[in-house]
């Protein structure tokens, strides 16, 4: 019997990623604070799950190993948050999609870490001047309404709908008893005073509810919100190896 081809990146050998060159799909979180019931990669390992359930549903497209650190200034002052800033993660970004030229006939940046956006938007931007093929999905909140999460704009951090996917991807380290109500500030506030001002707990919205049943039709949502996005990417469809891009190396 012959094992199919793992869809992870780090587990290949280089010889094996021959032929048309494939999507690879880039988890990106962050390791931050998630209130006193989450822990504090909870945006890391969302961004694995929604990357490998999106890689099964895509035919050769590959998942590449997480970046784990994002942009968290935000949530200084609580013990635990790690963050390279936004400037460190621009760059970390753009040269790890330079470095994939000749790995991915495009890189998908799944995000999720909404405080990485302002990172993210400044490497597309230069990356795509340079001819890169590069695209970003992140997690909307109309895809939670949809699912039925209720208050999903204001549901910012540690929330109904993150705790719902973390109960059903990893139940063991969620602490549901130490679960509390946080405000939901607008975010030009939030990004002006940091959380930790706002909300002692570092609860960005109201968890309560939360169910792993929740959390997988959550996820279902957000894959299939996803595979729709890249299916309709130009990047997508099979290609060969594409042009030399590649600048600055």
């Amino acid at each position: 019997m012959t094992n199919s081809p793992s869809r992870q990146l780090g587990e290949l050998r280089w010889p094996e990623i021959d032929g048309p060159l494939p999507i690879v799909l880039l988890p990106l979180g962050s390791t931050e604070q998630h209130g006193p019931h989450l822990p504090l990669d909870t945006d890391t390992r969302i961004a694995v799950a929604v990357a490998a359930a999106v890689a099964a549903r895509l035919p050769g497209a590959l998942v590449a190993p997480p970046l784990g650190y994002g942009a968290s200034g935000e949530h200084a002052g609580f013990p635990g948050t790690l963050s390279l800033g936004t400037a460190a993660l621009e760059m970390a970004l753009i040269e790890l999609v330079r470095s994939a030229d000749d790995t991915a006939a495009g890189m998908v940046l799944v995000n999720g870490h909404g405080g990485n956006a302002t990172a993210l938007r400044g490497a597309v931007r230069l990356l795509t001047a340079e001819g890169r093929r590069v695209l970003v999905w992140a997690p909307r909140a109309a895809v939670a309404s949809a699912v039925g999460v209720p208050g999903a704009v204001g549901d910012l951090h540690a929330g109904r709908a993150e705790t719902s996917l973390m109960l059903h991807l990893a139940p063991e380290l969620v602490r549901p008893d130490a679960a509390t109500r946080g405000p939901s500030p607008a975010l030009p506030d939030l990004v002006e005073r940091g959380v930790l001002p706002l909300s002692p707990s570092g609860v960005l919205g109201d968890p309560t509810g939360a169910s792993a049943a929740e959390g997988v039709a959550l996820l279902d949502a957000l894959v299939s919100d996803a595979v729709s996005t890249i299916e309709s990417w130009p990047a997508a469809r099979p290609s060969s190896r594409h042009p030399d891009t590649r600048r600055d190396r």
